[in-house]
Formats: structure tokens, sequence, C-alpha cells
């Protein structure tokens, strides 16, 4: 059997490889999607006083800090048995959409951007930020602008863009100061006209996608994301509603201190990540999909207008569920906009310049779970500790765990369908590549790499001999 080797994926964040199995005829007969990185914080934080664990979790990742921070400080609200001040409360998702947007905007720009605006068959020296910034200068340069938007945001609250220490246990640890809402404001506008114009731009282009829209992980699975009582999306408090592919609810709202009942976590041969699963229906039918297009399907709606209205035109070009993971990308420009809104109402609010910021209590209870939404899906922390408040034991299920078994049946599907083991193409392994991007997988920071291409295709035959390498 003859076996391709993509090692590293590139244009994602961290360290992963993909190995795909061709039968003598030259056809896919298997894929493995490897994570092949380790990561230690949940053994190492054993024995941490449980009010740090927000700014160490925060190290987990450089590009989505404040996702970790802040289901971190949920998770020690419940140990404190607390709830934050109402504006601590308004200013942790003030920084939560901050994060969305300036996530979203890096993903969509920098990392898929050269796929969808150079072509998936177009050189791979240049396809990168630099060939997008020489052939698409206002594309590229939107992009940096609507990232900056979302990290001075993030620095005009925390004080600093990357790890701040702003998000505690009972809230968070200064209030807003009235030139720094003002400042938001101010930018606002442009902001909001940008994410609209790309949403813009980005519909003009679908139909140049027609194969990739029907091969990119479109196999039906189950849905999850977070909603409020009345079925809207959620970011940072609410419960996690499971669809299955039909549109059918299968879980209408699990709380987070119940997601051991619902899902299990698996572990891979092959991988260091490991899978979660839907614990009812078992392992491994219980695949299911999480992040911007898993939360569109799951959420009956936005709850800011010009969202809605996205969503709804969304909806009425690929139906109530769409499943084909190409639209992770389309999801994840509509959530940009919410996100953009969103900031706009909470500014708009006087209590959000008050005061109040923090509660703060002692070791109240023995265990304490935090949920949220990060930019790649739903995000779980959960801390046991002893009466002094040390971290006995701990447990983290990442937005790309959940979707950790979809994304190696995305790739499957993908390379069944692009590859050519007798005529090997590297536009034909940028779409493997391509539809793991469409995750937006964060499997720890990103890599970096200049003036050469961080890829190497091997192809061997049955005796492991070397027949090709580009």
């Amino acid at each position: 059997m003859k076996k391709i080797t993509i090692d590293p994926v590139t244009r994602i964040e961290g360290h992963a490889k993909i190995d795909i199995y061709l039968d003598e005829s030259g056809r896919v007969a298997d894929t493995h999607f490897h994570v092949t990185q380790v990561r230690g914080f949940e053994k190492f934080t054993e024995g941490r006083p449980f009010y740090e664990m927000p700014s160490i979790t925060g190290r987990i990742c450089g590009i989505c800090p404040v996702s970790h921070l802040l289901a971190s400080a949920k998770a020690c609200d419940a140990i404190m048995a607390v709830t934050p001040p109402e504006t601590g409360i308004k200013l942790r998702e003030l920084i939560h959409c901050a994060q969305m947007a300036q996530s979203h905007a890096l993903s969509f720009f920098h990392l898929s951007a050269p796929d969808l605006l150079l072509g998936f068959d177009s050189d791979p020296a240049r396809r990168n930020i630099f060939g997008l910034i020489e052939a698409h200068p206002e594309m590229a340069k939107a992009g940096v602008a609507l990232r900056k938007f979302g990290q001075q945001i993030i620095e005009g609250l925390a004080k600093e863009r990357v790890h701040p220490s702003w998000i505690v246990p009972g809230g968070v640890n200064a209030p807003l100061a009235p030139e720094v809402r003002d400042r938001i404001l101010l930018g606002l506008p442009a902001a909001r006209a940008t994410a609209e114009k790309t949403i813009g731009f980005f519909k003009t282009i679908l139909d140049n996608f027609q194969e990739e829209i029907a091969n990119f992980g479109s196999a039906p699975t189950m849905y999850a994301g977070m909603v409020d009582d009345a079925g809207g999306l959620q970011w940072y408090d609410g419960r996690l509603k499971f669809k299955d592919a039909e549109g059918g609810v299968v879980c209408a709202g699990m709380a987070a201190r119940d997601y051991a009942t619902y899902i299990g976590e698996a572990s891979l041969r092959d991988s260091y990540l490991k899978a979660p699963y839907y614990k009812p229906q078992g392992y491994p039918a219980g695949v299911y999909r999480v992040g911007p297009l898993a939360r569109l399907n799951a959420a009956d709606r936005f709850g800011t207008p010009a969202a809605d209205k996205e969503l709804a035109e969304f909806r009425q070009r690929f139906g109530p569920v769409a499943h084909s993971s190409f639209h992770y990308h389309y999801a994840r420009l509509i959530e940009l906009l919410h996100a953009l809104e969103k900031i706009g109402l909470l500014l708009a609010d006087p209590s959000i310049l008050d005061t109040h910021v923090r509660a703060r209590a002692a070791v109240n209870c023995l265990e304490g779970v935090g949920m949220i939404e990060a930019p790649r899906g739903v995000l779980i922390h959960h801390y046991k500790v002893d009466d002094k408040g040390a971290i006995r034991w701990a447990n983290l299920i990442v937005a790309t765990g959940h979707n950790n078994l979809a994304i190696n049946r995305s790739v499957a599907q993908v390379a069944k369908h692009f590859i050519d083991g007798e005529k090997m193409k590297e536009g034909m392994l940028n779409r493997v590549s391509a539809v793991v991007r469409a995750y937006d997988p964060c499997l720890s920071c990103s890599t970096h790499a200049d003036g050469t291409l961080a890829m190497e295709l091997n192809l061997r035959a049955p005796d492991g001999t070397l027949l090709d390498r580009s």
C-alpha cells in the first residue's frame, strides 16, 4: 500500500500531519489526521491555587487566550460559588466579542483567503498572506484592520493584547474607562462597514467552489452550540444544544456541570488530541461538530439585526441545516458581523461604566465547570480542588477536540474525491489541508516559516521505496 504524508498541515495554529493510504490502483483507501504535539496543562497545573488557573491556562494559546481565560474564570466562579457583578459579566462579554472578531478575521483573511482568492491550485510559493497582499491588497488591508480593531479593544480593556491578566475569578479586575469606550465606538462604524463588504464579496465568489462545497466534509452529523432559554445564540453564557443532521433537537440544553453525562472522550491511537463524542449515541457514532457553522445550525437566531438578516439569507441558500464544512468560512463572517453589533449594544448600555466589576470569595465548592463558545467552538474547563483551593484534577475539552472525529471524516472525504495517486498534484493535497483549515483548528500556537514551503509530499511504493517527492 502506498502512503502520502502531508507534514505539516500549514496555515493552522499548531502542529499536525495527514497520512493518506492508497491501494494498488492508486485510489485512497484510508486517511489519518494526526495531532503531533502533546500539551501538559491538565497535569502540571495540579497543586496550583485555583485562582491562578485563568492566567496559567490562558498561556495555552497566543491566538485565543481570552477564550481560555473566560472558561477558566467561570470554573473558578463556580468554585467560589459567586456570580460576578452585572457589569463584570458585560465586560467579559465585551472582550469576548473582541476576541471573536480578531480571531475570525485572522482565520478568514490570513489563513483561508489565500486558497479562496488565489486558488487551491495556485503556486504554493505565492499562496500565502504575502501573495494575497500582492494580488488583493485591499482585501489584505481589510483583514489586518479588522484583526487590529479586535486586538485594540482587548488592549483597551485589559491593558495587554495577549495573555491579559484582567479577567479574574469573580469578574474583571478594573472597570472600563470612558475614554476607552469612546475610542472603541469611534472605530466601530468602519469595522462594521468592512465586515459587511467582505460578506458581500464572499457571496459573489461562492459559485466558484461548487465542487469543494459538495465534498468538503459534507457528510451529515450532529451539531452543538450554546443558546439561551429562547434558542438564541449565546457565546458567553448559555446551555449547550445538540441538533441531529435533520435539525431535530437531540438535547435542548446541557448545563456546563452536566457535560460528562452527554460528552464522552475517546483516545485515538495515532493522535495526541482526544476525540469527544455524544455519549448517548456512543463512540464513534456520536460524532458532532462545533464552531461557527454548528452554532448557526443549532441556534434559532443571533439576536442582532444585521447578523439575523445574513443568517436568513444563509438558510435560504443552504437550508435550515447546512452540512458542508466549506461553509465554516461563510458562518465565520456572519459571526464577525454579529460580534461588532454586540460590541455596539454593550457599549450603548450606561451601566457598562459602573465600577463594581468583581465579586470576592474563598473556596465554597470543591468543584467547578466553566463553559463558553470560543471562536472555534465549545470550550470546557473542569477543575477539582482541595479545601485550601489547590487544584487536585483538571480536564479541558477544547473546541478542536469536539471536531476531531468530524475533521478525520472530512479529510477522508476530500482525499477520496480529489486525489489520484497515479497523477499526484500539489493542489489535490492542498484541498486536503484546506478542509482542515475550514475548521480553523487551534492545536496550540501557530508556527512560522520564512522563505521555504513548510510542506513535503512523499509518494512511496508498497515496499517503502520513495517514488516521488515534491
